[in-house]
């Protein structure tokens, strides 16, 4: 597999304020002004800050898993997307929690998926599905890379990959050992074919019964 490093990864910038002012009438009155309060956790002390809703687009609205770097006065911190909170009734965004990146302390993680390879159970004609689009996953930030690729070479028709099968290097995969996370089913056409092939099947071994029954 290719472990990508912090250096590859890709890091989004968001330039923000220390928030000072707290509670419901604050939070209304950053809101108006288009900004989005946040927490960063997991560093030395929690950092409550805010910054522009639009700076947060490229961090939020993405597959993608990628380092976020907050500047608050004249401070930086690196940091990965914990959580987001959305308005229940126009979807806004309206609070986000960080996760401080610490070299030595192991952090959690939700990395994407990527599958590679030829299914043998697609080459036979039958269709693949996806059933997990990202792991759960525990490590140093040093180990967090883009994706965690998975090869299905060897999946085989109404066969399964599980989260047990998947092995990452200096990863703790903190997903059910036995959740699939892609599978080949038969396609209709192919059980069309194999429901037709049956019944052709029964009626070519009953000539060969039949002289059995005379006696």
């Amino acid at each position: 597999m290719n472990h990508k490093n912090k250096i590859d990864m890709n890091t989004i910038t968001i330039e923000g304020q220390l928030r000072t002012a707290f509670g419901k009438s604050a939070t209304r009155q950053l809101r108006s002004q288009e900004l989005v309060p946040g927490v960063i956790y997991g560093g030395a002390q929690e950092v409550n800050f805010s910054a522009p809703a639009a700076a947060f687009k490229k961090l939020v609205y993405t597959p993608n898993f990628q380092f976020c770097e907050v500047k608050l006065d004249g401070k930086s911190y690196r940091t990965i997307l914990k959580d987001l909170q959305f308005d229940k009734v126009n979807d806004e965004l309206i609070h986000v929690d960080l996760l401080e990146l610490v070299e030595d302390k192991k952090v959690i993680a939700n990395i994407p998926i990527k599958f590679v390879g030829n299914a043998k159970g697609v080459k036979d004609g039958g269709k693949f599905i996806s059933k997990m689009k990202s792991l759960k996953v525990k490590t140093f930030p040093k180990y967090l890379k883009e994706q965690i690729e998975v090869n299905v070479d060897s999946l085989e028709l109404n066969g399964n990959v599980r989260v047990e099968d998947v092995n990452v290097p200096n990863y703790e995969i903190l997903n059910s050992p036995r959740i699939p996370i892609a599978s080949v089913t038969l396609t209709r056409q192919l059980k069309q074919e194999e429901a037709t092939a049956a019944p052709a099947a029964t009626a070519a071994a009953a000539p060969a019964a039949a002289p059995a029954a005379k006696k």
